[in-house]
Parts: structure tokens; sequence; C-alpha cells
């Protein structure tokens, strides 16, 4: 199976190495330093079941040329310039999957109900992805793997369980779906296959909603942030409200606030959105941040502690350069 990786940073280098591990046709869409190192190395994951090695082509979408299946590890921001690149890996077969943080362009398809057809348009402005990709290709996706980029070519994995959830966006049951988590587990990373993506989303979500607005905040990893008794506090607040918004939209998630935010409290790795800001690169403010909360509107759930600590988040982000509101 012909599988492309567009995005190949932390999570998707480390998601193309499982890949080519466990016996599919990697290929990779990479830029700048890393792409460089990949093409002339391969990529080194250092985790915790070892170090693994893989050797995926990299390329761009017109030189790698139609793939069974796609999978999107970029950041929210990157989706209009992979809107607009990813039509040569394109065949009328092919499917993408969207590995994501946050609330996804698709969250409304194939979703019944009054909501059904939604659009979201901070996260996919003009609709790009949407003409682009489509919903019938797509597969929602969540990944559980904290990774780093130490040097490029090379990824450390902080995590011992690693995952993969890929699920249809009507809930049913996929083939599709199935084989990519085949070759993921066959790679050594868990590849799931879910009956209920949204919820997925959601149950991810609550922590990076919970986590990542005080750690922009205390400019710290959410483990010792979580060491100051009124930020922890917050963070379990926030957790809730995340898991209210949940629920009253039908996908209730079986967490428990306090046990997950005492569990962050001994890592030491930092958001993905902190590195992002120290960094210098293009946050994800709207997707993980502003869209949860545009859907509590539509829910009429009330989120106190999240308005205030995503509006100064924010604040931080445009005092940056780094989110711009669509």
């Amino acid at each position: 199976m012909k599988i492309c990786v567009f995005g190949a940073g932390a999570i998707g280098g480390h998601v193309a190495t499982r890949l080519a591990l466990g016996g599919a046709e990697t290929s990779v869409v990479a830029r700048g330093a890393q792409r460089d190192a990949i093409a002339a190395h391969g990529l080194t994951v250092s985790a915790k079941d070892g170090v693994h090695t893989a050797r995926p082509r990299v390329g761009s979408p017109a030189e790698l040329g139609v793939q069974d299946a796609v999978i999107v590890t970029v950041k929210a921001p990157a989706l209009p310039g992979v809107a607009q690149a990813i039509g040569p890996l394109l065949g009328p077969d092919t499917t993408v999957a969207f590995v994501m943080n946050g609330i996804p362009w698709w969250y409304f398809d194939r979703h019944g109900g009054p909501l059904e057809g939604r659009r979201l348009p901070e996260i996919d402005p003009g609709e790009a992805i949407r003409k682009a990709v489509g919903p019938e290709r797509t597969l929602g996706g969540v990944v559980y793997s904290a990774c780093t980029v130490t040097e490029p070519g090379h990824i450390h994995v902080e995590n011992q369980v690693n995952r993969v959830i890929l699920g249809e966006l009507d809930n049913s049951a996929s083939p599709r779906a199935e084989a990519i988590a085949a070759y993921l587990t066959k790679g050594g990373m868990s590849g799931e296959v879910s009956q209920d993506i949204r919820r997925d989303v959601w149950t991810k979500l609550a922590s990076n909603l919970a986590f990542g607005p005080f750690a922009i905040l205390a400019r710290m990893g959410s483990g010792a942030a979580t060491h100051d008794p009124v930020v922890r506090t917050a963070m379990v607040r926030g957790m809730k409200e995340v898991i209210a918004i949940a629920e009253a939209l039908g996908q209730p998630v079986d967490l428990d606030a306090e046990k997950r935010v005492a569990a962050i409290s001994s890592s030491g790795h930092k958001a993905s959105i902190l590195q992002d800001l120290e960094l210098g690169r293009p946050m994800e403010v709207a997707a993980m941040f502003r869209a949860p909360l545009e859907l509590a509107r539509m829910a009429e759930v009330e989120t106190p502690t999240l308005d205030l600590a995503v509006a100064l988040a924010t604040m931080q982000a445009k005092g940056a350069g780094l989110y711009e509101a669509a």
C-alpha cells in the first residue's frame, strides 16, 4: 500500500517511520532542513521501544504521484497550503486521513441532526481543503504521541504507548481505516479504528484545551504548571468545561478531570502550541482553542475558565505575530 505522510515534522516523521517499519510503501512531504535531512539520511526515531530508522521517499506531491492513502499531519494553520499542493497525490480512490489536533474542518459532515453540514470557516478559510479533498475521501484521526524534533531528521518520543486512531465521519465500519491501522500496528505504533471518531476528538481535546492556554501563559510545560495549586485548579475546571461541551454535543467523554491533571504533573513535555510560540511558528489557536468555544456557544454551555484563559492566550499569540483571526 502506497501511503504518503504530508507534513513529516515530529508527529508526521514518527508516523512515517512506523508505517515504513510496518511494510507500507512510505513517502513524505516535508520542508526545509527536515526535508533535506530525510532525503540525505532518512528518519531516526528514539522511542521507549528502541531507536528506529526508516528511509521513506521524500519529494513534492508532483514528484511522489498518486497514493493509495495520504495521512495529513500538519498543524491547522498549514491546511490552506495542503489544499493548494495535495492534488497530485490524489487518485479516484485515494483516502485522506487528517491526523491533527483540535476541532477538524469536517466536524459537522455526516454528523446527523440539526447541525449537519455546519461550516467552520476559521478552520478551513474559503473551504479550500473541502474543495481540494472533500468529505468523501476523508478519515478523521487522532494521535497520542509526545514528539520533538531534536535535530533535522531525528525525533524523540516521550510516550511509552503511542496511538493513532482513525475513523469514518459517519462512524461506519471502515476497511480502509483498518488497512492503514494495520501497517502502524505492525510498525510498533498502536493503530486503532474508531466507530465514534468525534468522541475521540473530544477526548484528546480535553487535554489540549485544558492545558494548552495555561502552558502558553506560564511559558512552561503543562506538568510544571500544575505544581502551582491555583493553576492546577484552573486546569481541572477548564477540563470539566470541555467535558461539558462534548456532552452537550452528544459526545460524552469518559475522563476524570482531577486524575487527568494529576497524571500530567510528572510530564516534562512542552505542549506543541507552546513550542510553536517559542520557535516563532504559526499557532493552532483557531482549531484548538477558539473553535471549541464556538461549539460551546452553539450548545449553550458556559465556559468561564476557558473563556478567560483562551482570550489571554490568544493575545499572546497575536502579540507574537503567530495568529491572525480569519
